[in-house]
Order: C-alpha cells, then sequence, then structure tokens
C-alpha cells in the first residue's frame, strides 16, 4: 500500500466561512475538519445561507472515520445537520462546542435523532488506524476553541480553526503555547492556517483594552444603548455583561434567538453573570428604566439583529422602537457580504433619530489571527508546507506573503481552490484531479435545489420584473379563440403604457397565428417563438429584459380528453 495524504478542501478557501476540509490518509480514512456553512452573498436572492457540497462525502463514505470541530461558531458547524442527516459517523468537539451542534442538529428534522457526539479537551488523542488525532487550545472569540493535529506515519497536518493571540483574554480562551510547541518538534507535513485577518499589519487592541472601552461608554453615556453583538461571540458578550454590571444598566434581550445561545453558555459554566439583575425579562419592566439605565442588546447573527434593528427604527417592533438620543452600538462586526443592507440600516437609525457606531470605529479589533500572529504560529508549528486557509482569495495571498516574509518558499506555500486534491507523498506536493466543491444553497426546506439558473432568474425578476402573455387557442380551427391578455409585475407601469401593451398583444397575436398555419405545429416551439419576440421588441422599446412568461391554453383540451375517457368506460 503507498502511503500518501490528501487535503481536500471542499469550503473554507477564496470565500469567507464554509469550513470544511477533508484529510485522506492512505487512500483508506478520511477526517473531515469542521462543518460549516456561510451566509449568503447579496446576489443570491431568497437564500438563507450556503453549504459546502458533500459529493466527495457521499462518494467515499465508508472511509469516513469523524467530524473533527474547532469551535461552535456557524462556519464552523453550521452545515452539521444535513451531513448527519446522510452519515452517521461520531463528532468531536469540546464541551460547549458539542452543546451548540446538538442544539443545532436537533432544529432539523433530518438530523434530529443523532445522538453520537463525543466530548473532548485539550488533553484528549484518538487513536485510529490510519492516524492519531490531538488537540490543543487557541484564543478566539467564543471559549473552549481547539486547533487539530492528525498525526501520521509520514508527518502531521495541523489546523489551527479561527485563532489570535492575546495574553490577556480569561482563561477559558487562553492560547496553549506549549502544546503547540510540542507538536513542532516532530515533523509538520502541513499547516492550514487561518487567513481571515491576514491583511491586518499592525497590534490588535488586547481585549482588556475593549472591556475598558465599553464599561466607558456604558458609564458615561446617558441615552439608552442599542447593542448588536454575535449570539456566539461569547467573549464579547462577557465583556458587555461586566461594563453593564459595573455601570448598574440593565440588559433587555431583543431576540430569541439569542437568548437560547446564552443559556447554553450558562449552562456549560462558559458565561457568567456579574448580577442575575443585570438582565431585564420584558418590556415592561424596561418601560419603567430611566434611559441612562438601558441596554437593549440584540443577539443573534448578522442578519438577525439587522432585520430587527430596522423593524425597531421602522417603529415596527411591538416592544421597543428607535428613539431620539438613541446610540447603536455594533459591538463586533458584521460580516463584509452583508456591507449594503448594513448601510441601509444605519441610514434608518438615523432617521429615527438615533446615531450608530462600532467597537471597530474605536478600536482595531478582530477575532482572527494578523499577519504577525500567523508568522509567530508558522515559527512555533514549522510545517514542510503551508495552505492559507478560511479567508477570500486577497486574505490568503496576504498570508503568503507573510509566510515569504518569514523566510518560506515559494512552492512551500499553496493557495488552494475548493476542491483541490493536494497529495503529499514520496515525491513531495502534487495535485490530483478537483473534487466537487459547488456550493449547496438551502432555501427554507430546500437543499441543493436552488441552482444558479434560479438565482439567475431571481436577478432578473428583481431589476426587469416579469411580462406575463396570456392567450386561448383553438389549435383544431386553427385560430386564436380570445386577444391575449397582458400583465407585468416590476417591469412597466401597466396604464402608464397603453401602447406598449396593445403592440405587444399584436405581436403575440401575430406569432401565434404563424404558428398555428405551420403543419408542424409544435407547443415547446410556439412558448418559445413568442418568448423570444417579445423579449426583443420588449428591449427595443424599454433597454429591459424583463423575465417573460407565454402562457398557452387549448380552449377544446378538455373536451377532448373527456371523450377519450367516455369511449375507455364504454370499452
Amino acid at each position: 500500500m503507498k502511503k500518501n495524504i490528501k487535503i481536500i478542501p471542499l469550503g473554507g478557501v477564496r470565500e469567507e466561512g464554509k469550513d470544511l476540509f477533508a484529510i485522506e490518509v492512505n487512500d483508506q480514512s478520511i477526517f473531515i475538519l469542521d462543518c460549516g456553512s456561510k451566509f449568503p452573498l447579496d446576489e443570491m436572492l431568497g437564500i438563507d445561507f450556503v453549504i459546502p457540497d458533500f459529493t466527495y462525502i457521499r462518494e467515499n463514505a465508508d472511509k469516513v472515520v469523524g467530524i473533527f470541530l474547532t469551535s461552535g461558531h456557524l462556519d464552523s458547524i453550521g452545515a452539521l445537520p444535513y451531513l448527519l442527516s446522510e452519515f452517521d459517523v461520531p463528532v468531536f468537539g469540546t464541551d460547549l462546542t458539542i452543546r451548540l451542534a446538538r442544539h443545532l442538529v436537533k432544529q432539523h428534522h433530518d438530523s434530529r435523532n443523532f445522538d453520537n457526539f463525543q466530548v473532548i479537551n485539550e488533553k484528549s488523542e484518538i487513536v485510529f488506524d490510519d492516524g492519531t488525532v490531538t488537540f490543543f487550545s487557541v484564543t478566539h472569540s467564543i471559549p473552549d476553541a481547539m486547533g487539530i493535529a492528525l498525526k501520521t506515519d509520514q508527518g502531521t497536518v495541523v489546523y489551527t480553526g479561527d485563532f489570535k493571540f492575546d495574553q490577556t483574554v480569561p482563561a477559558d480562551y487562553q492560547t496553549d503555547f506549549p502544546a503547540i510547541i510540542g507538536t513542532g518538534k516532530e515533523r509538520v507535513l502541513a499547516l492550514l492556517a487561518d487567513a481571515r485577518n491576514a491583511e491586518a499589519q499592525g497590534q490588535l487592541a488586547e481585549e482588556r483594552v475593549v472591556q475598558a472601552y465599553l464599561s466607558d461608554t456604558f458609564e458615561f453615556q446617558d441615552s439608552r444603548l442599542v447593542l448588536t453583538c454575535m449570539a456566539e461571540n461569547l467573549l464579547r458578550l462577557q465583556e458587555i455583561f461586566n461594563a453593564a454590571a459595573a455601570s448598574e444598566r440593565k440588559i433587555y434581550f431583543a431576540t430569541e434567538h439569542g437568548q437560547t445561545i446564552f443559556k447554553i453558555a450558562q449552562q456549560a459554566g462558559k458565561l457568567k453573570l456579574p448580577d442575575p439583575k443585570i438582565v431585564i425579562k420584558s418590556a415592561q419592566e424596561l418601560a419603567k428604566l430611566d434611559d441612562g439605565q438601558i441596554i437593549i442588546l440584540h443577539l443573534g447573527q448578522p442578519g438577525e439583529a439587522m432585520r430587527s434593528l430596522a423593524r425597531m427604527a421602522n417603529q415596527h417592533d411591538p416592544h421597543v422602537q428607535i428613539e431620539t438620543g438613541d446610540l447603536v452600538l455594533l459591538t463586533t462586526a458584521p460580516y463584509r457580504s452583508m456591507d449594503n443592507a448594513w448601510a441601509k440600516t444605519r441610514d434608518l437609525v438615523y432617521q429615527a433619530g438615533g446615531t450608530v457606531t462600532s467597537v471597530t470605529e474605536a478600536l482595531t479589533v478582530a477575532d482572527d489571527a494578523t499577519r504577525s500572529d500567523l508568522q509567530l504560529m508558522l515559527g512555533m508549528v514549522k510545517p514542510d508546507y503551508f495552505l492559507p486557509v478560511q479567508g477570500e482569495y486577497r486574505q490568503l495571498a496576504a498570508a503568503k506573503e507573510a509566510a515569504l516574509a518569514s523566510g518560506y518558499q515559494d512552492d512551500q506555500i499553496y493557495l488552494a481552490a475548493k476542491g483541490d486534491q493536494l497529495q503529499f507523498d514520496d515525491q513531495g506536493l502534487t495535485l490530483g484531479e478537483a473534487a466537487p466543491a459547488a456550493d449547496t444553497m438551502i432555501d427554507g426546506i430546500g437543499v441543493g435545489d436552488i441552482g444558479n439558473i434560479v438565482l439567475r432568474d431571481r436577478n432578473v425578476l428583481s431589476q426587469d420584473g416579469v411580462f406575463i402573455a396570456v392567450v386561448t387557442i383553438d389549435r383544431k380551427k386553427r385560430r386564436i379563440v380570445e386577444k391575449p391578455k397582458i400583465t407585468s409585475r416590476g417591469f412597466i407601469y401597466n396604464r402608464a403604457h397603453h401602447k406598449l401593451l396593445k403592440d405587444a398583444s399584436d405581436l403575440v397575436i401575430k406569432t401565434v397565428e404563424s404558428n398555428l398555419d405551420n403543419q408542424d405545429f409544435d407547443w415547446s416551439h410556439l412558448k418559445q417563438d413568442v418568448r423570444e419576440k417579445l423579449s426583443s421588441f420588449l428591449y427595443k422599446k424599454t433597454d429591459r429584459r424583463p423575465v417573460i412568461l407565454p402562457v398557452i391554453m387549448e380552449v377544446n383540451q378538455h373536451h377532448r380528453r373527456s371523450k377519450a375517457n367516455k369511449k375507455k368506460k364504454d370499452d
């Protein structure tokens, strides 16, 4: 048996989120590192979120030995319910990570019965036929985040997960430097390291500085504070609780989802209220407080907080609204893919009389490794090859520049694309045939049933609307029974374009009559002909291309079917 290691990123490279890295050892065992989701881009209309393509895993299902999670964030666990609805393989993670993963999996009908969760810690060592998995603690915005080391006969593959270095964080967030250095004392074949913040050149503000900023803001601001925070950013949430208690403010949760995450973290002992009385449970209690005592907290995913703020700003929330003088403080940075939507939400807040600021405007903060953090990680691990992951291409390229500046050679660094099969053997690194790695889009209960054609149609509908032509024909008599009925939505205002609609109707009549006169009449050809003629006509008149929906009905079709059915009964 030829010994080799394949690293196959099915997500998490050249994109933000959706981390999933398959490590295949000796063509026999597949270790899945993380199984995350990502938020859709602006042009993905109607899509809730995006998960990796599981085709390669399906084709090699008998090789999968387990799923190993680095944290409880959605970019690490968001796709778990969909993978576990197909495969019954053990899932490994720390106590908090497993609690969050279990909660997520239980929300989905097809995976709710899955219960093969295995809790590990930084001292765990899991032995398989083709490798041994160990873990090391890293600093991130959620406690008990882990890096993963897969030790094989050919060397070790190290995956950092999301990480940064900050010596001022609480104990549950501390990096285990000795463990990382120990890993680097043996041969490390490849390092897969977090590159999401690799463009940052300077030093990040320490978390103790963030804590001081929040405490000062809460203390000296006289108005109500409306805060947004990522639900799983428990480090920031703990800082908010600490600052609220110190300034004697009360916290009102404006979203249900956030309270669920809050309770899970509390039960795991990873989130502590300095004073249980700082949380109030009803809008009635909120109304009794002075403005300087109030914190309204939107705890959830970026989209949830944004929608909740928009409702408050538009005075549509039944319990709380943005009022004159309110300060909206974004304590965690929104995803770049939501920049436009956040800009509109900020504008709504200002129109309602509030103001908006963010921690990132006052301090240089991030939850991921800077350039210098990456260089320090490289120095401790000393890998033969470096694979920047968990970032868009420019961020991977910035991580490569950091490695080159640290003395690595160009042929030791690879900027992987989704689906690449990077094979390490006696010959070094080679690139094999790409695995399927398209985006799988989730729309409601639909999984992967929305493709590029549907997205294109949604985009066209959003830009140019729809134009519908309904015409009834009698194919036997080769004539149009009733004049076409033309309607549109999102294209033109019908009452103001009578001539355009009449000309379009005449064109439909002409096109249908031409097809009816054809001896080789074909339904699909008729619809396509109407669609093409209308599309060309409308573009010439308006410079727009709406979705054309020709609806052709046959007047005596039901009559013929009835006769046919009657004949069958007589027989």
